[in-house]
């Protein structure tokens, strides 16, 4: 943590900030996990508006 003191003796606290990086496009592998994870949210948010419908 960086500290800075200035002339009336108050304190000042900063923190350390994080290196910065890229993010990298995602594997073919990645990108199929993806799409199974979006089936299933999908599946998921289907059925429960359909059984919403139908105890209403």
């Amino acid at each position: 943590m960086y500290t800075t003191v200035n002339e009336d003796g108050v304190l000042n606290n900063y923190a350390t900030e994080p290196k910065i990086y890229y993010a990298e496009y995602p594997a073919i592998w990645e990108q199929r996990k993806y799409v199974v994870q979006g089936v299933f949210a999908t599946l998921l948010v289907t059925t429960l508006v359909l059984v919403g419908l139908s105890v209403s």
